[in-house]
């Protein structure tokens, strides 16, 4: 699948805006648009989360991890594990998920 920037599906989801860059069968990538103002409460989902921080500054929370992180950082959550993102400085994320998010389509 190629997906071109103006083809790309703009989405919101608990009111966090984001963009749907492409999907297949196994996996999904996605840029998060992150806002001062957004919320993301603790959650959880059966979908494997990785991420990588383009800009903005947030805080990570899931398991044993608290930690500040920011451009150029990355992660990767566990399926089924509750976790939140807090943000310091509005920016964006690319998050992969590991099968896709069918409530994100």
């Amino acid at each position: 699948m190629i997906v071109k920037s103006n083809n790309a599906q703009k989405r919101s989801f608990l009111g966090v805006d984001f963009v749907v860059l492409s999907h297949g069968p196994e996996s999904m990538v996605t840029k998060m648009l992150y806002k001062k103002e957004d919320n993301p409460p603790l959650h959880k989902h059966p979908n494997e989360q990785s991420g990588y921080v383009i800009s903005g500054r947030y805080r990570i929370i899931f398991g044993d991890n608290n930690q500040e992180i920011g451009p150029g950082d990355s992660y990767s959550i566990p399926r089924d594990t509750e976790h939140r993102i807090e943000i310091i400085e509005p920016g964006e994320v690319l998050d992969f998920f590991s099968p896709p998010r069918k409530d994100y389509l």
